[in-house]
């Protein structure tokens, strides 16, 4: 048996890179697992059929988190998909929808200022609300944040603030669930080598990222998949409103 077998999850932002790698660590755990996405549902379902090639459960759930509609839709399929498996409420909540926009202050415009703010903390607030009645006691909640929240990166500055509100939410939310002894914290990357960070695998890429981090070695997002599955299982029962870095040692 698994650390969380019999749990349901949602991981949102869960068809590729961090998402996709949580997905498959809580199926591989044991849960049942909501695999969210946005426009890529061909991923979405090939991220599903590789859990369920190696025994786990899983399905696929659309919506537009930038949008309360498109987030009330989301709920409604994962309701409909656990009510045809004889389930409902959720356990886990990871909050890893998500952009980035490498553009810098004087670059940065309306339109992408807003469609970081609507993805990064508006899509992640109202996802946890629209969770909570749904959210069993002793549930958990995982936000993913960034080490950009606590120390300057040059050329992100929009970017860098959603995940400034990500950790603000983290900490309001622990002290307003933790009566119901939900845990909620925040898990804060560094430099993890996915499709939103390809400058990581060219060399030069790489060696900028080792000149900051204390670990020299390309972070992986199974990296991080390992820290949200210890705070979704038994032994992260006890940790709440806290931001973990998971970053290499970046910045120390």
């Amino acid at each position: 048996m698994g650390q969380i077998s019999n749990k349901v999850a949602l991981v949102t932002g869960a068809s590729r890179g961090i998402g996709r790698a949580i997905a498959e660590r809580l199926a591989a755990d044991g849960a049942t697992v909501a695999v969210h996405y946005g426009n890529s549902a061909d991923a979405a379902r090939e991220v599903v059929s590789g859990i369920e090639a190696k025994g786990g459960k899983a399905f696929a759930v659309q919506g537009d988190v930038r949008k309360v509609d498109g987030i009330s839709a989301l709920f409604a399929a994962v309701d409909a998909e656990l009510a045809g498996r004889g389930l409902s409420g959720l356990d886990i909540l990871v909050n890893n929808a998500g952009l980035a926009s490498y553009d810098g202050f004087a670059e940065t415009s309306e339109a992408t200022f807003d469609d970081l703010f609507d993805t990064n903390v508006k899509g992640l607030f109202f996802v946890a609300q629209h969770a909570l009645p749904r959210l069993k006691e002793n549930g958990r909640i995982i936000n993913l944040s960034s080490i950009v929240a606590r120390t300057y990166f040059a050329g992100i500055p929009a970017y860098s603030a959603t995940k400034g509100a990500v950790n603000t939410l983290t900490k309001h939310w622990a002290a307003e669930l933790g009566a119901r002894g939900i845990t909620v914290n925040a898990v804060a990357p560094g430099a993890i080598e996915t499709d939103m960070s390809a400058w990581l695998k060219s060399e030069e890429g790489a060696q900028n990222a080792f000149a900051i981090q204390a670990l020299k070695r390309v972070g992986q997002p199974t990296d991080i998949a390992s820290v949200v599955a210890f705070l979704a299982g038994p032994d992260g029962a006890w940790v709440s409103g806290e931001i973990i870095e998971a970053a290499g040692g970046s910045k120390l």
